[in-house]
């Protein structure tokens, strides 16, 4: 699944470690979902998509091909 994370985490002026944190995941979690390696779960995606200040629809683009 694609997703804007780290464009939005950059405009917010977090690290991945700051975002971590706030989630109560790790650095290496960050890292992996804004390389597309880990799909969160819905409840994480939600509290990305708050801490970020969008929503989870704009914040995930499902990969359809």
């Amino acid at each position: 699944m694609k997703n804007s994370i780290k464009k939005l985490r950059k405009e917010k002026n977090y690290r991945q470690e700051d975002l971590a944190n706030a989630l109560g995941v790790t650095r290496q979690t960050i890292n992996a979902i804004e390389n597309n390696k880990y799909d969160p779960t819905l409840l994480l995606a939600f509290k990305l998509a708050n801490i970020l200040g969008t929503t989870v629809d704009k914040l995930f683009e499902p990969d359809l091909t």
